[in-house]
């Protein structure tokens, strides 16, 4: 199955409602620490239902904002749900951002990098596309690091690249990105149930949740445009 079929699947379910609830504990955090200035650009990689371009916009005097994505369902629930011109949403592909060079401030991604075809390239694109000092904040939950993330793949057909914390420095260095920072933010909304109640469904342990939500996170891994 394609990015698109899955995620256009996805989108008629109303999946993407609850991909915004769920991401939305850590992406804030992330959006916050943005260095968004008035009037700056700021492209969403693999938008969804467009909530962080929304929250950006409400809380900064960010200028023009796009989300792309590779789904068509995905992108016209994102335009229902948007009621702002300063938003717009496109579809397109990773390999091959739809923006000229040295175009954009900011790049945000929450929980899509990993669906790349070949994200060597996309990280190449995302610098190509990026003004100088412009940053790029990359969060993901499927990492190496992250071994309850693991499993994962088992239950979508689309392939996803697991890479360590580390792999995630090589690779945006190699793509002419400094990396600033490089953390893990934790989930605190996440209710964890006492000890007696497990296992759950996803948990042997209440220690295992406690590692998965409050230690482990989202990696967010920050980088800044050389050139």
């Amino acid at each position: 199955m394609s990015v698109r079929e899955e995620f256009d699947a996805w989108a008629a379910e109303g999946k993407d409602r609850g991909m915004e609830d769920r991401h939305w504990h850590t992406a804030k955090h992330v959006l916050a620490r943005m260095p968004v200035e008035p009037g700056d650009t700021v492209l969403d990689l693999g938008t969804g239902s467009g909530y962080a371009l929304r929250a950006l916009r409400d809380t900064n005097d960010a200028g023009p904002c796009y989300g792309l994505d590779g789904s068509p369902e995905m992108l016209r629930n994102a335009r229902e749900y948007t009621d702002d011109d300063g938003i717009g949403f496109l579809r397109g592909d990773f390999d091959a951002l739809p923006f000229a060079t040295d175009s954009i401030d900011h790049v945000f991604s929450m929980e899509a990098f990993y669906y790349a075809s070949d994200p060597p390239h996309t990280l190449e694109e995302i610098a190509r596309v990026l003004r100088p000092g412009g940053t790029a904040h990359i969060a993901v939950n499927y990492y190496e690091e992250n071994v309850h993330s693991h499993e994962w793949q088992g239950f979508i057909d689309i392939e996803m690249t697991r890479w360590s914390a580390d792999e995630y420095r090589t690779a945006f260095r190699e793509a002419g990105l400094a990396v600033a920072s490089q953390d893990t933010i934790p989930d605190r909304e996440v209710e964890i149930p006492p000890a007696d109640a497990f296992p759950t469904d996803e948990f042997e342990t209440r220690e295992a949740m406690v590692e998965r939500y409050r230690e482990l996170g989202t990696l967010l891994t920050v980088g800044v445009a050389t050139e």
